[in-house]
């Protein structure tokens, strides 16, 4: 955890780059599945994953850090404090 927010949420997000519409698909195991229309290129796919979790959570984007798997499909993210995650 970050020391400057020891009480945040760690979640672990599933991508689906360069789909039809940004949404929040659900839950896949531990995973919350998102799809975006960006492509996996220059960190576009990775920006639009955050301001999609910003949207969702209605916290501003700037306060979501991704942790690991910039590369990958499978992500972390780092929410601010207080974020309540359903599921």
């Amino acid at each position: 955890m970050s020391p400057r927010n020891p009480e945040a949420v760690l979640l672990h997000v599933r991508v689906q780059p360069k789909a039809r519409a940004n949404t929040v698909k659900g839950w896949h195991g531990a995973a919350l599945r998102v799809s975006v229309t960006a492509a996996p290129e220059d960190g576009k796919a990775n920006r639009a994953v955050i301001a999609l979790l910003a949207e969702t959570f209605d916290v501003a984007p700037s306060s979501i850090d991704l942790v690991r798997g910039a590369a990958s499909r499978d992500k972390w993210f780092r929410l601010p404090q207080g974020v309540k995650i359903p599921g």
